[in-house]
């Protein structure tokens, strides 16, 4: 079974076989295209490129229109940057960060999973401080995933946690390590500020580490996530997204429109609560499944 298996059905009727492409099929695409969450604009412009390259190549029936749209939507998708995690050096570090119940802790312990899987010596830190037991729930995925935990008490200075597994990683010739960070703090600038704090420990503690920042987006907040995904953009330099709650409710559409409005590559998905309920993201599996 697929990951994205719980994701099919949600364009299939639009492609019934001997149907003619006609004005009707390209206004039932475009709702349809705003209801997975691909947002207005950019079901528009699908349909009206849709459109150009079905007349281009005398597409006259719809299930041949699918695969037009197929080739189109990958391409969409793999516009943006590289979908592998880059961690080439020992410690490598992966920040993640999100809003609060976007997934981010569950995320972290179930990328953690899968590095220990491929034999990487994991260090998870939890620099998430300000949010109640959050070391806590990481500890509990840390022990799942089979690897160490470094922490300090709720309200300890992020930075001064990351300190520590830093200089852990190195005595202990970890290979990777997964750093939780704030999801939300009072404001952007408190924000942006600890994000730069934990940026500087790094540069003076690992230079030249290979470092990935990758942001939760909870798939069912459709459209709100465009804009949580430029603020964290902005204040972390985000250099990959992990799609989570992808499962039978959620559109799917969001990550179409992530890669059209921001560039961030779409680098890992999550359909569920169990380990194995997450992967690297596949444009071809997932427009398979969507349409």
């Amino acid at each position: 079974m697929g990951i994205f298996d719980k994701l099919k059905g949600k364009f299939s009727g639009l492609f019934a076989d001997g149907e003619k492409v006609n004005d009707d099929f390209y206004d039932e695409l475009e709702e349809a295209l705003i209801l997975s969450d691909a947002g207005a604009v950019l079901a528009n412009e699908i349909v009206e490129e849709l459109r150009k390259r079905c007349k281009k190549e005398s597409v006259k029936l719809r299930q041949d229109a699918r695969a037009v749209l197929r080739t189109q939507l990958i391409e969409l998708l793999e516009n943006t940057g590289k979908r592998s995690l880059e961690l080439h050096t020992g410690p490598s570090v992966v920040l993640v960060t999100g809003v609060n119940g976007a997934g981010k802790t569950t995320s972290i312990g179930k990328l953690a999973a899968k590095l220990v899987n491929e034999g990487k010596k994991v260090l998870l830190c939890a620099g998430d401080t300000f949010r109640a037991a959050a070391a806590d729930q990481l500890e509990i995925w840390a022990n799942r995933a089979g690897c160490g935990i470094i922490r300090q008490q709720e309200g300890a200075d992020p930075a001064s946690v990351l300190f520590d597994a830093v200089n852990a990683a190195k005595a202990r010739e970890i290979d990777i390590v997964i750093c939780d960070t704030a999801g939300r703090l009072q404001n952007k600038q408190n924000l942006m500020n600890e994000l730069n704090k934990i940026s500087r420990v790094l540069d003076r503690e690992l230079p030249g580490a290979s470092r990935e920042t990758l942001m939760a987006l909870d798939a069912t907040t459709g459209q709100n996530g465009l804009s949580q995904v430029r603020e964290f953009s902005k204040a972390a330099g985000l250099t990959g997204i992990i799609l989570t709650k992808l499962d039978g409710t959620a559109k799917g559409g969001v990550a179409l429109a992530v890669a059209r409005e921001t560039g961030v590559p779409v680098k890992w998905v999550g359909l569920g609560e169990q380990l194995g309920d997450f992967a690297p993201f596949d444009p071809k599996e997932f427009v398979e499944a969507i349409i």
